[in-house]
Formats: structure tokens, sequence, C-alpha cells
């Protein structure tokens, strides 16, 4: 016989606070995705986006990688888009006014070197940006992430360090799943200063071949794996972070449904960031995540979603 009470939906608490940011829910647009300009982050924080990432941006313009470079797959997706953006200048002037968007905005900071982060963070610094994140571990774009030696401990302390000395606002380290000592670099942004890990990147990277062309379909022929098949990966990571770091976790990875965001946070998240989804189940994912969730909670008798995170250790 199943003894939990049920809690009505209106009295169920959403809400979450990510390194003193409140957030109405725990539905993060992760960066890349459809954060591009300021009328795509309404729309999304419209849509019932706790908070809102910006594309990555980058000192100077960058056209990224030529199409084909996205291709969704059984499994999910795979991506080398380049880190396309128009230039911490062009962005200044895009995010210069962030008053109009009712959730906390979140800008994505790449360098190909030290002194690059933090002359984008000071170029930002004009803007209403509530948290930074720093990105050391794209696996698809030559200079920069894994492909430029970001993803190591002494450089993900190094790079941390120095962005830690140019902005108060909490900064958010995004990590690879491709190495086996996560914990040991998530433990060395912490050291550096970092307010929270962001767990993870893609994965791979991996190719899929045209096999009529004979050609891999990607123009850069390989890229990142998101969607499904990085979901477990993703997991896992988060499980084993929680373990290792103090700071909170930002779990990204496959998350379209609200079970798919409990069981991140049930590893240890404290927050969840969504990309794919957003393909899969439309712009209103975070809303629908978000009912999911409450609609669990409910018949589970867990009237606060904080009171979930990390209970997969229990």
């Amino acid at each position: 016989m199943n003894l939990i009470s049920i809690i009505p939906m209106s009295h169920i608490d959403l809400s979450v606070n990510l390194c003193s940011i409140p957030l109405a829910n725990p539905t993060i647009l992760a960066s890349g995705i459809l954060g591009t300009t300021k009328a795509f982050l309404k729309r999304v924080t419209e849509n019932g986006a706790g908070a809102v990432t910006i594309k990555s941006i980058s000192t100077e313009p960058r056209e990224g990688h030529k199409n084909p470079t996205v291709i969704t797959f059984e499994a999910g997706m795979l991506n080398a888009v380049g880190y396309s953006n128009p230039g911490v200048g062009a962005a200044a002037r895009e995010f210069s006014n962030l008053q109009d968007i009712n959730a906390p905005v979140i800008a994505s900071v790449i360098g190909m070197q030290k002194g690059d982060f933090v002359r984008v963070v000071e170029g930002l610094s004009g803007s209403q940006f509530s948290a930074i994140e720093i990105p050391l571990s794209c696996p698809h774009t030559p200079g920069f992430g894994l492909l430029a030696g970001q993803g190591t401990p002494e450089a993900t302390f190094a790079i941390t360090a120095e962005v830690r000395k140019v902005t108060r606002l909490p900064i958010f380290v995004k990590l690879s799943p491709n190495i086996p000592e996560i914990c040991t670099i998530a433990k060395a942004a912490e050291d550096a200063g970092a307010n929270a890990i962001t767990a993870v990147n893609s994965m791979g990277p991996g190719m899929i071949i045209n096999i009529e062309a004979q050609r891999p379909v990607l123009s850069f022929k390989v890229g990142g794996v998101t969607g499904d098949a990085l979901r477990p990966i993703a997991v896992r990571c988060v499980y084993d972070l929680y373990k290792a770091i103090k700071i909170p976790i930002i779990g990204v990875g496959g998350i379209s449904t609200g079970r798919h965001a409990i069981e991140m946070m049930m590893a240890g998240a404290s927050a969840v960031g969504i990309g794919t989804g957003v393909y899969y189940r439309g712009i209103d994912v975070f809303k629908k995540i978000c009912d999911e969730m409450t609609q669990w909670m409910e018949e589970n008798g867990i009237d606060n979603v904080n009171k979930i995170v990390g209970v997969a250790h229990d």
C-alpha cells in the first residue's frame, strides 16, 4: 500500500537559490541554443526558463565552422558549430539592457588564452549579467577547450583564477565528460574561486558518415555528442562531482522531460541546463519540464524541489 501523501500542486515549490541567485525554477537555457539575442532570451523566459545563458562570446567575431554544423541521429545530436559569435563588442551592445528579461542571464565566455577570458568578462561588465560561465571543455573547436589543453587541472585553475580577479559575479566552470579526472578538475576550479560547476559539455568528438556520399556529414567531420546518448554519462559525472566538491552543480546533458530533470537533481545537481530538449520538444520545453516535475512531486509527496538534490546518495 502506498502511504505517500498527495500534495496539491499549488503547494509545490520549484524555486532554487543558485549561488545566491534566485531562480523561479531549476531549468536553465544552456549556452549555444537560442541565446544569440536579447529577444530570444526574452522568449525563452516567457516559456518558463528559470534562467538563460547566452551563446558563448569571444574577444573577436568568429564565423565558426561551415555548414552543415548540426545533425540528429537515433540517440541524440552531433554538432560542431565552432563558437560562431559576433565578438565581445557587439555582444555588449546586444545585451546592454537586460532589465526586461524576467530571469537571471548568464554570460558564457570563451578564449584561447587566459587574457582573452579576462577581456571578454571586462567587456561585458557593463551589462546586467547574473553570472559568468567559462566552458573549458569544447571537443570540436581548435584553439578552445579540450583542443587547446584547457581541460587540465592546471589550466582550469589558472583560467578560473584570472577571471576571479576581474569579477565579483558567480563563476560557473563548464567541464567535459571525456576526462576521467573530472572531479580533480572540478576541485581545481573550486580552489581557484569558482562558485559552481556546469556538468557537462558535449562528449566525443563523434562522427557520422553519409554512406551514399561516402563522406562525414558535418563539414568539420567530427562534432560533440549531445542528447539522449549523453544523459547517462552526465548523470554519472554529476553523481561523482556531488561527492567531491562543496559548490553547487548545474547538470546538463540530454534533459528533455521532468523525469530527466529529477534524475539529474537526485544525482546532485542544484539546477539543470537544457539544450537539445528545445529542439525535441519546442521552446516551451521549460514549462513542460516544470509541469512534469510538479506532477511527479505531487504524486510522491514532495513539496520542495530542493529536497530531492542528492537523494540518490542516501
